[in-house]
């Protein structure tokens, strides 16, 4: 039997894989090692450059916001990019929050990102969800 996924379909497990095991479990150190390549361009301004830059980052925000729970909505890829669009909560605003994080991923393994989060606010001009 043959493999018929796309590269797009493969870089979306690996980046959800990463986001799982990193963020939602807390196994920081294992999902790096598994699937963050040895140069990591990081554009989050609260986070250094690189492997290291990363580990750190994840490490302050499982410490800071100990009750977050994300809950993935979607993933996008085009090409090497893969977006992945998730609902918060226990972060910072009360009613939760949006986040997209936004991953270069090349031969199996993250090595750019880019992120936004906003708030969900108390009030909305219709009846649709931020996610």
């Amino acid at each position: 039997m043959t493999n018929t996924k796309t590269i797009q379909e493969k870089n979306k497990e690996i980046v959800v894989a990463f986001y799982k095991e990193a963020h939602f479990d807390g196994d920081v150190d294992g999902a790096i090692a598994r699937y963050v390549g040895n140069t990591y361009v990081q554009h989050t301004p609260g986070a250094a450059d690189g492997v290291e830059g990363l580990r750190e980052y994840i490490n302050v925000f499982l410490k800071v916001f100990p009750n977050a729970k994300g809950d993935i909505r979607r993933v996008i890829a085009e090409d090497d990019i893969v977006a992945v669009h998730a609902h918060w909560t226990g972060l910072i605003s009360p009613n939760g929050d949006v986040g997209v994080d936004i991953f270069r991923v090349k031969d199996g393994k993250l090595i750019e990102h880019w992120d936004v989060i906003a708030p969900i606010p108390d009030t909305s001009k219709n009846q649709n969800t931020m996610y």
